[in-house]
């Protein structure tokens, strides 16, 4: 149900689903096996975005100091491919990225810990995407970091066409232009 991907903090959930002629039911969150399964809170937030085209691209984003969030990521319409980038200064896998398909039919959720830009693309129209946060969404705090930065070198699923941006995505620093929110601490 929970696994460690190749940068250990980032976690893929695959919530178990019970299903029947009707459907499924599945619980997607319980706060006391996902702490002791390394997802800690508290979450204190939940957000809900709509894409209605293919290759819409949110991201990447983070935010800083005291607003510093992890995210915990579903998409419970249509399919994203999921982006958790390490910015950590000193972290073995600093500028490493994790990619997953999360879609409504696999059920998967992506952890996100604090110290890693987020961000998805849009596999399907009509995406709809859900997450928890764990500090509040706070404007003076929110950064980012260039999607397409070649340093980072994220395979996104779009070949051949090309994302559909907010200016604010647009236009985000390269890791190598980020200032050093975020140290690594080992253990």
């Amino acid at each position: 149900m929970f696994f460690a991907q190749s940068i250990p903090e980032v976690i893929l959930v695959k919530p178990p689903r019970l299903g029947d002629a009707r459907g499924y039911f599945s619980e997607t969150y319980r706060e006391s096996i996902y702490r002791d399964n390394g997802i800690s809170g508290p979450f204190v937030q939940d957000n809900h975005s709509l894409s209605s085209a293919r290759f819409v691209l949110r991201g990447l984003h983070f935010q800083i100091g005291p607003a510093a969030q992890a995210k915990l990521v579903r998409c419970t319409r249509g399919a994203i491919f999921d982006v958790a980038v390490d910015i950590r200064k000193g972290s073995p896998t600093f500028g490493a990225y994790v990619g997953a398909e999360l879609s409504e039919e696999n059920g998967h959720q992506l952890y996100v810990p604090v110290g890693f830009a987020h961000g998805f693309c849009t596999l399907t129209t009509d995406c709809e995407v859900q997450y928890k946060v764990s500090a509040y969404y706070d404007r003076e705090h929110d950064r980012g970091l260039a999607w397409n930065d070649p340093s980072v070198g994220i395979r996104w699923p779009f070949e051949g066409y090309e994302p559909i941006l907010s200016e604010k995505d647009a236009i985000q620093p390269t890791l190598s232009e980020l200032p050093d929110y975020f140290s690594y601490r080992a253990g």
